[in-house]
């Protein structure tokens, strides 16, 4: 199990230069012309963690394995892409494998690079985008909708006429220029699963990155605030960043990256901030296995029991699942180890509803 996000926004606002600053690989071409990103440019980055350090230096492994995050970078959209316009709606069906939206944002001016509509406005960018997302989830399902109607005509196929009927009432919400992420019925098991086949775009988790430049970095500019207030309404939420300064955090140390954001006045880089964000949009945890082989990071959802936990290793795990060894982390820790940690009675034994924690330690039990 992994994060993915899709890096989405109009051409030339610097979604390709986060990309490259985001994913420290230069593979996306940046230049100063729309379409610069044809095919979607994907990274595999590791999820930053210090607690994975913490444990090595206790453990001393032959490796580090962080859990990981996928970074997809779409081409960027027009106004009428789902009607084909520009490169079409072909991207859009990119974003559909993604569990997070990251939804860059121009709030910076530079007369030197052009912008499609014009001149500088987020909250229309903001809008436009929106509405080639709500407008593909709209035929995605006008299409599924057609297709129920001559299920459930035959008069025989009582699943196709209930599916029918969710669906309709979700496309008039969509007509009426609703996201789905606004439907009320969204706990209805019918509802879940239209979602689970069509992976509905608007009902997606969105983070907006408000692309800004050093002064505005330092103190929101009036753009970063009208995208904020826009936000806030949508109970979403609007990360600032730079992406001139993530790329120049590339070539930095740890340290010198630290100094560099300090005097920036930023607590961290974008990425963390994202990959922070997301996990906890989406309710992400992580838990470890620390051995001297490895100590790595395994990511699951809060919530999920010892057994779904065993089984991201591997299925035999789950299916033969007998008990875990669970150490809490701040033991681990304070204990230095699993042996000491056992010694003092911090070693528990957990059956198959035992709740996973954010920072267990575990080491399963199985039989196949």
């Amino acid at each position: 199990m992994g994060l993915s996000v899709g890096i989405v926004g109009l051409p030339n606002v610097g979604k390709s230069t986060t990309f490259n600053a985001l994913t420290k690989t230069q593979n996306a071409q940046a230049a100063n012309y729309p379409f610069c990103t044809i095919e979607p440019n994907k990274a595999i980055v590791p999820v930053p963690d210090n607690r994975l350090f913490e444990l090595a230096r206790i453990v001393n492994p032959e490796r580090i394995c962080h859990s990981m995050v996928e970074f997809v970078d779409i081409a960027g959209l027009v106004k009428g892409a789902s009607k084909g316009e520009g490169l079409g709606n072909q991207f859009l069906a990119n974003i559909k494998e993604t569990e997070v939206i990251l939804h860059i944002v121009r709030c910076f001016e530079d007369s030197n690079i052009t912008h499609t509509e014009g001149e500088i406005n987020p909250l229309r960018d903001v809008e436009i985008i929106h509405t080639e997302l709500l407008i593909a989830d709209m035929q995605t399902l006008e299409k599924r909708v057609e297709k129920l109607m001559r299920q459930a005509k035959s008069g025989t196929d009582k699943e196709a006429k209930a599916q029918l009927e969710i669906a309709q009432d979700l496309l008039t919400h969509i007509q009426k220029g609703e996201a789905v992420s606004q439907y009320t019925k969204k706990d209805d098991e019918r509802f879940l699963q239209l979602d689970k086949e069509l992976r509905f775009l608007t009902n997606k988790a969105v983070i907006y990155g408000a692309n800004v430049d050093e002064e505005a970095l330092r103190e929101d500019n009036q753009y970063v605030k009208d995208l904020r207030a826009y936000a806030d309404k949508r109970n979403e939420v609007v990360i600032k960043l730079c992406s001139k300064i993530e790329e120049e955090l590339i070539s930095l140390d740890e340290e010198e990256q630290r100094e560099f954001l300090k005097e920036l006045g930023a607590k961290e880089s974008g990425l963390n901030a994202i990959i922070t964000l997301g996990f906890n949009k989406l309710g992400l945890i992580s838990y470890f296995t620390a051995g001297v082989k490895e100590v790595r990071s395994w990511t699951i959802h809060k919530g999920d029991k010892a057994p779904a936990a065993a089984g991201v290793i591997h299925k035999d795990f789950e299916k033969g699942f007998i008990r875990a060894e669970v150490i809490a982390y701040d033991d681990f820790i304070r204990y230095g180890g699993e042996t000491k940690s056992k010694e003092a009675g911090a070693m528990r034994i957990e059956g198959k509803d035992y709740q996973v924690q954010d920072g267990d330690i575990m080491h399963f039990r199985f039989n196949v």
